[in-house]
């Protein structure tokens, strides 16, 4: 008898976690600590499920790592690491697609606002979605630093191509991936937390 599904998926996740690479991992957190050091800024993107990742670091990476969160407005705040979460304006992102095409709404995006000082972090589990690669090409242009979460699939290599940094889930089913992405982004939020309370001495 075949394993049941969900034993098998999990077991899969099991086996899988001790693949994950810890030296990449930390590279990424490097690469956010000196990004907070400097003030920049990280620009996340994705598609569906990523794209709810994409909301979703901006919401850990940004909240969660604050040394001085819950002060109140009396107290001027200290540095925070900004993370921007480029699919959360449903109106201009579906003017974008509307007017021009849905390739360019991350491109359009990041035109006004991105620097070389900044970071665009790409969420794609299979690496081939159109409007994240030309986000990351946009960013190869300007200077900016890229990081791109992905998976194991062999679909993943021109997005790798592209990112100075990279995140791949030892995974190729879907679901997967984006199981890992999740750790990955509460790891770094975690890590990061500590590191930036510490450099701020709270």
């Amino acid at each position: 008898m075949s394993m049941p599904a969900l034993d098998r998926y999990l077991t899969e996740v099991r086996v899988a976690i001790d693949r994950v690479c810890l030296d990449e991992l930390r590279r990424v957190g490097d690469c956010l600590m000196e990004l907070w050091r400097r003030g920049g800024v990280v620009y996340a993107v994705g598609n569906g499920g990523s794209a709810a990742l994409a909301s979703h670091l901006a919401c850990d990476l940004g909240k969660n790592t604050a040394a001085d969160l819950g002060r109140g407005a009396r107290v001027r705040g200290g540095r925070r690491l900004r993370v921007v979460g480029l699919s959360d304006n449903g109106a201009l992102l579906t003017a974008l697609a509307n007017d021009l095409d849905f390739a360019e709404v991350y491109v359009e995006q990041l035109k006004p606002v991105l620097t070389d000082n900044d970071v665009v972090l790409a969420v794609s589990g299979s690496g081939t979605s159109d409007n994240v690669l030309r986000a990351l090409r946009y960013a190869r242009t300007v200077g900016a630093t890229t990081v791109a979460f992905t998976g194991a699939r062999a679909t993943s290599a021109p997005m790798l191509d592209l990112a100075d940094y990279a995140l791949r889930a030892p995974a190729e089913l879907m679901e997967q991936i984006e199981d890992f992405h999740v750790i990955f982004n509460h790891a770094l939020a975690v890590s990061l937390r500590e590191r930036i309370a510490e450099s701020s001495g709270t």
